[in-house]
């Protein structure tokens, strides 16, 4: 999945698929988690979000499956 780089002290990239709602999430430390059914109104919200890390851990960290891929 093509991931683009985010300005965050936590999140490296952001990558999503819609057709699969998956969310993609690279950490600055080199780990990439993918979230599912994430729908795509999260996906712009954490991406026009003035904090990528705060959108992310306030609407995103616990509140989708996720799987650890790297």
């Amino acid at each position: 999945m093509k991931r683009t780089a985010v300005s965050s002290s936590n999140l490296a990239s952001v990558g999503y698929d819609p057709e699969s709602q998956i969310l993609e999430i690279e950490f600055n430390s080199g780990r990439v988690y993918q979230y599912f059914d994430v729908p795509q109104d999260e996906y712009d919200g954490l991406m026009n979000a003035d904090s990528h890390g705060r959108y992310f851990n306030q609407n995103i960290r616990d509140n989708y499956r996720y799987t650890r891929i790297r």
